[in-house]
């Protein structure tokens, strides 16, 4: 797509976008009609695999992936962006947890309700004991959680502070915990230009990263995996871990 227009490149994208969002709904509702309304976890999380795995092709977007691959435990990663959500999802099949405001998102909010995200209301106290709930079911299921501690997507500058809060539930049983970071780059652009964060609109913001050249996401996982007695400890450790992959990620980015 070289030598045309952003705005022409945009439209296309987002056309391919729709078109291939309406293909893995219907791989859904199939799916639904042939294993009921209650599926379980592990195929919800093998149908957005594959369904981001294509959308990431169609809209030409290449995936490099470093480190072993969690096959359960709870994985933990900084937040750039929406994009995330597709990126992590073909890199390997995993459970989110989000805000709740993803549930509304145009295109993202389809496959995060449908892939069986775990959605945060951050303003209310209550569901905390719901949410971790659910997170210590997907884990005794079997399938990884993908969480992002810092609670916001940010800028890409510094991996910020980690909430230890729904590390709790990984602490109770025991379960393995993988530091994970995430990057991005593209042809004449900063990183800081992929990312979404502050109050910067969600299409506007979509449009403009449909128009990029040829963006490559980069995912690399810590290759060490822990178990941890203490919320708190885990928070601090896992966040060195994080922004060491990412220090990574930047110095091959400008090599």
């Amino acid at each position: 797509m070289r030598g045309i227009p952003d705005s022409f490149r945009a439209a296309l994208r987002l056309l391919i976008l729709l078109i291939s969002l309406g293909g893995v709904a219907i791989r859904f509702w199939l799916l639904r009609a042939r294993h009921g309304s209650r599926l379980e976890l592990w195929r919800r999380a093998q149908w957005l695999h594959q369904a981001c795995s294509l959308i990431l092709r169609r809209l030409g977007m290449q995936l490099e992936c470093r480190g072993g691959r969690p096959a359960q435990g709870l994985v933990c990663s900084n937040h750039l962006s929406y994009l995330d959500i597709l990126v992590y999802a073909a890199a390997f099949p995993c459970v989110f947890v989000s805000k709740l405001e993803v549930r509304r998102w145009p295109a993202f909010g389809f496959l995060a309700r449908s892939g069986g995200t775990i959605f945060v209301d951050r303003r209310s106290r209550t569901g905390a004991g719901e949410v971790t709930r659910q997170i210590a079911e997907v884990l005794a299921a079997g399938v990884p959680v993908l969480l992002f501690p810092e609670g916001t997507s940010t800028d890409g500058g510094e991996v910020q502070r980690f909430h230890p809060t729904l590390l709790q539930p990984a602490i109770d049983a025991a379960a393995e915990i993988t530091a994970a970071a995430i990057g991005y780059r593209a042809r004449n652009v900063a990183e800081r230009d992929l990312c979404w964060f502050g109050d910067a609109p969600f299409v506007s913001h979509l449009l403009r990263a449909l128009a990029r050249q040829q963006v490559i996401a980069e995912v690399e996982f810590f290759p060490e995996r822990n178990v941890y007695s203490d919320r708190k400890t885990a928070a601090l450790e896992l966040r060195e871990q994080v922004a060491a992959l990412r220090k990574r990620i930047k110095r091959e980015a400008v090599a």
